[in-house]
């Protein structure tokens, strides 16, 4: 069984989600920041960094949300969830791929930093608006390059949506203008049945192991 290690509302979410979305069994296991699990040299042996999400299926470890969810959907996807590899349809899903990972969710990760990631010695406040200027001109570009189709490659839901719908909900968290027509597709996504399973699986855990 693949186990996920990781928090409910963090980058982990795009994986519990993805996982509801492949409809494969799975287990959370929480790690509790506050109290230093990431920190433990059981997590480290994992992940050195001690940042989630981390997965483990089978003797297989890995990190880093976006590897984990195309490697999920390739093994598990039978399929669906990915585009045919060179077609058009994977072209514009790399694009998207490596545009959310690069160009939208780094200034918001860079806000997150120098608010409450970084020891306070290392936070500068004086990078936020700047920050908030990189995230608005990434968010007007993918606002104009959002197709009139229900998902990112069509009909049809991909990882690439998760990856963004993800995104654009942590922008909201960090109180972000979002353009009409993504805060259109953010609010579609976050109908999906399978984010909705996923928060209540991993929240539960979370409470569970905090009393």
């Amino acid at each position: 069984m693949i186990t996920l290690y990781g928090t409910p509302r963090s980058r982990a979410l795009r994986v519990s989600w993805l996982l509801e979305e492949l409809g494969i069994d799975w287990q959370f296991h929480f790690i509790n920041f506050a109290k230093g699990d990431n920190r433990s040299e059981a997590f480290l042996a994992m992940n050195p960094s001690g940042k989630v999400p981390v997965i483990q299926d089978d003797e297989l470890v890995l990190t880093e949300s976006a590897g984990i969810c195309q490697y999920l959907a390739e093994k598990y996807g039978k399929g669906q969830l990915l585009p045919t590899p060179g077609t058009p349809e994977a072209g514009h899903y790399h694009q998207w791929m490596s545009f959310i990972i690069c160009e939208l969710e780094q200034p918001l990760w860079t806000m997150g930093k120098h608010k409450f990631a970084l020891p306070e010695a290392q936070r500068h406040p004086s990078i936020l608006p700047i920050a908030v200027w990189e995230f608005d001109k990434a968010a007007a570009l993918a606002e104009n390059m959002l197709p009139d189709t229900p998902y990112l490659l069509g009909d049809e839901v991909s990882v690439a949506d998760i990856m963004l719908a993800h995104t654009l909900m942590w922008a909201t968290v960090f109180e972000q203008s979002i353009p009409p027509k993504l805060a259109a597709f953010r609010d579609r996504m976050q109908r999906r049945p399978a984010l909705a399973s996923a928060l209540e699986k991993t929240e539960a855990v979370a409470a569970k192991a905090a009393d």
